[in-house]
C-alpha cells in the first residue's frame, strides 16, 4: 500500500478546523487508513489501494473533513467549456485512449508542486498499475498551442528534449539514457509506433507513458494554467485518475475547463463529474450490520463519507472508484457509524471446530512422501504460460486462467498443473547436491463456465526426483507406495506426453478414470529449465483420488 507524507498545516487548513494530535490519532484510522505517525510538520498515512482519491493533502482533507462532520455531503465542482478539441487518432492498439482537460487560475508554490508530483506518482503506481494501465501528465498551457492531437509516430521520427534532459534525443535514446525511459521503457518495448502528444504547431509535448518534453511539459511555481492528460489502456480508469487530479487542482484554487475528446465516430466532453446513482437497500444494510436506520440517518451517515442521498439512492462522486456494489455502501455506512460504536455480542450458535476430511487426507499424503525421502515445497499459485506450457513442451491450453492487467509477466496466469513449478524450483537449485526429491500438494485452477466464477479449483499432487539415477522405475515405486498406503488400485497404461520421453511414460488409471501421468522428463524440457541431470516425475489429480478413497 502506498505511503504518503501529508503536510500537516495544509491538511488542517483544508479541513477548516485546528484538530489536536490526539483527535487525529484517534479518528484517522477510523476512516479506513493506516496512520504511520504524526509529527509537528507531517501526517504520514498508508492509503489503501481502493482509495486513490486520498493520495494528496486535498483529497485526504476532503474525505476526512466529511467524516468528521465538518464539511459533510456530496461536493459539487463546476466546469466551463474551453471550446477546443483534442483529436485522438492513429494510435497503437496497446495504448488507444486519452482524456484531457484544462485548469486555469492556479497559484502554485513549492508545497503545491510537491503535492501534485506526489499525487501523480502515487496514481501511477496504484490506479494506473505502475503505468502499465496508463500515464498522467501536466503541461504549462502558455507553452503549447491549442488544439492538441494525441497520435503516434514512427520511433525514428520522434525527437525532443525529455524532462530534465540535457539535450534533444531520439525516442530509442530516451528509453536507454533517460531515468524514466529506463524505468518504464519496457511498457512500449516492441511497438512499431510510439504514442505522442503534439500541439497545433506540431511540437511534440510528450511520449506517453514515458516522459514529457522539457521545453513545453515542465510545470513550475510560475505556471498559472495547465493542460492535463491521462492516456492508456482502459478509458474508465483514465477518467477516474483524471478526475482525482482535476479535483485536487480545483481544491488548490484552479478553475476546470472541459475539452471535447474527438475519436472520430465517438466524441465526448471531459471531464464528467456526474455522480453515479446506486440504489440503497436499507433492509440489506440493517441485516448485515445488525442496526436499524431511518432515511434521515442513512443520509447523514453517507454524507460523512462524502456521498449524496437522493430518492433512495446514494450519489457516488466520480472520483470514488471503490464503490461498485450495494455492499460497498454498507461498508461506507459502517465506517461512518463507527466500528467502535458497535456492541460486542456472543454468538448464540455453539460450534465445535474440527479438521476437514480434505485437510486430513492432504496431511496423510504429505507424511507419506516425507517418509519416502521427499522434501515438501509450497510454490506460488501464480505462474505464466511460458513456464506452464512452452518450457514443458506443451501447447497453450484454452483452459488457462489468466489475470487482467498483470503487474509482472512472470505471474500473469493461475497454474493448471503443479509439476512446472517443481521443475522451476529444480532449475533454481542446480548449485545444490543431488539427488533432489521434491513434492507439492496444492490447488490448481481451470476455466469452468458452469461456475459463477468461471474458475474451478481442484487439488493436485506432483513429485519429482532429479539425479544421475533418476528413472521411471523410481517413480513407479513411489506411485505404488502411494496407492498401497491409501488402499487403492492404480493401474499403469502406456501413454505419450510431450513433457516426457516416449516409451518411458505412463498414465495412471483409478477405477476407469485417468488420474495422472508418470515418467522420465523429456531432454528438451530439461534444457528449457537449464537442468543437466535426468529428472523423473509424476502428477496426480488428488481430488479424484480422494473421491475414490471416500467411496472405497
Amino acid at each position: 500500500m502506498p505511503t504518503v507524507n501529508l503536510d500537516k498545516k495544509t491538511v488542517l487548513r483544508y479541513i477548516g478546523k485546528n484538530l489536536t494530535d490526539k483527535v487525529l490519532l484517534e479518528k484517522i484510522p477510523m476512516l479506513g487508513t493506516d496512520l504511520e505517525q504524526i509529527t509537528d510538520d507531517e501526517i504520514v498515512v498508508e492509503i489503501f489501494p481502493n482509495r486513490p482519491d486520498m493520495l494528496s493533502e486535498e483529497g485526504f482533507s476532503r474525505a476526512f473533513s466529511a467524516f468528521m462532520g465538518i464539511k459533510p455531503g456530496f461536493r459539487h465542482y463546476d466546469t466551463k467549456k474551453e471550446g477546443s478539441t483534442v483529436a485522438v487518432k492513429d494510435l497503437p492498439k496497446e495504448w488507444p485512449y486519452a482524456v484531457c482537460a484544462i485548469v486555469r487560475g492556479l497559484k502554485l508554490d513549492d508545497d503545491k508542486l510537491k503535492s501534485i508530483i506526489q499525487l501523480q506518482e502515487k496514481l501511477g503506481v496504484t490506479l494506473l498499475r505502475r503505468r502499465k494501465k496508463g500515464g498522467l501528465g501536466l503541461y504549462p498551457l502558455d507553452k503549447i498551442k491549442l488544439p492538441v492531437t494525441f497520435t503516434s509516430y514512427k520511433k525514428e521520427d520522434i525527437r525532443f528534449r525529455p524532462l530534465e534532459g540535457s539535450a534533444v534525443f531520439k525516442a530509442d535514446d530516451i528509453l536507454i539514457k533517460h531515468p524514466k525511459g529506463k524505468e518504464y521503457g519496457h511498457i512500449i518495448e516492441g511497438w512499431s509506433r510510439y504514442p505522442v502528444f503534439v500541439d497545433a504547431e506540431g511540437t511534440i509535448m510528450s511520449m506517453p507513458p514515458i516522459i514529457n518534453s522539457h521545453d513545453v511539459g515542465k510545470v513550475t511555481d510560475a505556471t498559472k494554467n495547465v493542460f492535463v492528460e491521462c492516456t492508456g489502456t482502459d478509458l474508465n480508469t483514465l477518467k477516474a485518475a483524471m478526475n482525482i487530479m482535476l479535483l485536487t487542482l480545483a481544491d488548490m484554487g484552479g478553475k476546470i475547463y472541459s475539452l471535447e475528446m474527438d475519436y472520430g465516430k465517438d466524441k465526448f466532453s471531459c471531464p464528467d463529474f456526474t455522480p453515479r446513482k446506486i440504489k440503497i437497500d436499507k433492509a440489506y444494510a440493517e441485516r448485515l450490520l445488525g442496526l436499524k436506520f431511518t432515511d434521515s440517518e442513512v443520509k447523514d451517515l453517507l454524507s460523512r463519507m462524502g456521498l449524496g442521498f437522493e430518492n433512495g439512492c446514494a450519489l457516488v462522486p466520480s472520483y470514488r472508484t471503490d464503490i461498485l456494489h450495494p455492499i460497498d455502501l454498507v461498508e461506507e455506512i459502517a465506517i461512518a457509524y463507527g466500528y467502535d460504536n458497535f456492541e460486542s455480542e456472543i454468538s448464540d450458535a455453539a460450534t465445535v471446530g474440527s479438521e476437514s476430511s480434505k485437510t486430513i487426507f492432504l496431511r496423510k499424503v504429505s507424511d507419506l512422501f516425507v517418509g519416502l525421502g521427499y522434501l515438501e515445497c509450497k510454490s506460488f499459485h501464480m505462474s505464466n504460460a511460458r513456464t506452464l506450457f512452452d518450457k514443458m513442451n506443451r501447447k497453450v491450453s484454452v483452459d488457462l486462467v489468466r489475470t487482467a492487467n498483470a503487474v509482472n509477466i512472470e505471474y500473469d496466469a493461475m497454474r493448471n498443473k503443479i509439476l512446472p513449478g517443481l521443475m522451476k524450483i529444480l532449475s533454481e537449485n542446480t548449485h545444490n547436491e543431488y539427488p533432489q526429491n521434491l513434492f507439492e500438494a496444492g490447488t490448481v485452477f481451470l476455466k469452468d463456465k458452469s461456475l459463477e466464477t468461471n474458475v474451478s479449483e481442484t487439488v493436485s499432487l506432483a513429485f519429482a526426483s532429479a539425479g544421475l539415477v533418476s528413472d521411471f522405475s523410481q517413480m513407479k515405486a513411489a506411485v505404488e507406495s502411494f496407492a498401497l498406503n491409501l488402499d487403492i488400485d492404480i493401474k499403469f497404461e502406456e501413454h505419450d506426453d510431450s513433457s516426457f520421453i516416449s516409451g518411458r511414460c505412463a498414465r495412471l488409471v483409478l477405477g476407469g478414470k485417468i488420474v495422472g501421468v508418470v515418467g522420465e522428463i523429456h531432454p528438451s524440457v530439461l534444457v528449457n529449465f537449464g537442468l543437466d541431470v535426468p529428472v523423473s516425475a509424476c502428477e496426480i489429480e488428488l481430488s479424484k483420488v480422494m473421491d475414490a478413497v471416500q467411496k472405497h
